[in-house]
């Protein structure tokens, strides 16, 4: 998720020019005291994409009492200390700020959007506290100018992972020869997949057209398409047009397949396109209970459903699994400190969680398995797991 990206130019100068992280001032992280290790939570809990904060919330807090529950890690209870960084960039580039010096947490996890989580990479970094985005995709979030982020990683795969998951689908599933790409140009998420998708792509890119967020009306270019020799559609965005894309291309006689990344993944999507509208739909996810990843899946379906009586979402395993990771880098290095958390992020191996059994890449992106959905008016028929090549 991208949301609010084009506002981490001046944030970042924001953040580097203002305030700094006091737990950074002598840049060598914090350490653990006491009886507890106290993790932050830097999410958007109110706010335009509250929905993504608040989903993942439930999976940090269900992984966090499993693990109390079950004793703890190193032998101490983790405290998690909440806080809402309301949708806002600012918000969360202080909310960070805020966790490491104040609050003296060892390591944090959020926030959900990708441009939330570049607006903390100043802090962060100058604190010398670890952070884990479950669901930031943005390739930029842990690279910057060729440049490893080395207190940033993610329990997600980029988008330009998603670009080539996609192009392969598209050729070995749908065999695909030729391909329409409808895409968002306003947006780095949308840029990026599409990118990724006619880098890896061998057929023919039949049309390419463009709009902007915010678009409600798309006939003028389903108009332009209709009559063409293609194979299927491919949508970089979110849901919010694609969904509108959706329903106007098929109240026009478009059948063709369509193709999407994770920003499908909300239910909205077949709230917008209407649900008789959404089939022949597949999209990227990170999560789901047709296709397994690992073991893991059925536990946590079942503890989740017993805690809060629902379904599990992707947004929710991804808050589930950025927990468990950081468990898992502490039992590594046999130390809760903020720097060594950092070396057992950088170093986690075959770490078998919900959304995968994933290794940190160099770049600190896990590599691990995607899931290509597939909807039939409007519900999960199909899934099917990729993995990397």
């Amino acid at each position: 998720m991208k949301k609010f990206s084009f506002l981490f130019a001046s944030l970042f100068l924001l953040a580097a020019c203002g305030p700094t992280a006091g737990g950074g001032a002598s840049g060598g992280g914090n350490k653990t005291e006491g009886d507890t290790i106290k993790i932050g939570m830097n999410m958007e809990l109110s706010g335009d994409v509250s929905a993504y904060g608040n989903a993942e919330k439930e999976g940090i807090t269900l992984a966090v009492e499993e693990i109390n529950e079950a004793g703890g890690v190193l032998g101490k209870k983790i405290e998690l200390i909440e806080k809402d960084n309301k949708s806002e960039n600012g918000e969360a580039t202080s909310v960070a700020a805020n966790l490491t010096a104040k609050d003296k947490v060892v390591a944090v996890v959020g926030p959900a959007t990708s441009g939330a989580t570049k607006a903390t990479i100043p802090n962060m970094t100058k604190a010398a506290v670890p952070v884990i985005t479950p669901s930031g995709t943005d390739d930029s979030i842990t690279v910057v100018n060729d440049k490893v982020q080395e207190y940033i990683f993610r329990a997600c795969f980029q988008d330009t992972f998603q670009g080539v998951i996609l192009a392969n689908f598209a050729q070995d599933n749908l065999k695909a020869e030729n391909v329409v790409i409808i895409g968002d140009n306003s947006s780095d998420y949308a840029i990026g997949l599409t990118k990724s998708f006619k880098d890896t792509f061998t057929g023919k890119i039949a049309k390419e057209e463009t709009f902007t967020a915010g678009d409600k009306d798309f006939q003028a270019i389903l108009t332009k398409i209709k009559d063409l020799d293609y194979d299927a559609i491919y949508i970089p965005g979110y849901y919010a047009e694609a969904g509108l894309i959706i329903k106007q291309a098929r109240e026009m006689g478009i059948d063709k397949p369509i193709l999407g990344a994770d920003g499908f993944g909300d239910e909205k999507l077949v709230e917008i396109a209407g649900a008789k509208n959404v089939s022949d739909v597949y999209y990227t996810g990170h999560f789901s209970e047709k296709a397994p990843a690992t073991d893991k899946v059925k536990p946590f379906v079942d503890a989740f459903k017993k805690k809060y009586d629902k379904q599990p979402s992707a947004f929710n395993a991804l808050g589930y699994d950025s927990v468990y990771m950081l468990k898992q880098a502490m039992e590594d290095k046999d130390s809760a400190d903020s720097k060594d958390i950092t070396e057992g992020l950088a170093s986690l191996k075959d770490f078998v969680g919900v959304t995968g059994k994933m290794t940190m890449d160099k770049d600190h992106n896990p590599e691990k398995s995607v899931v290509v959905l597939g909807l039939t008016e409007g519900k999960e028929t199909s899934a099917d797991a990729v993995e990397p090549k």
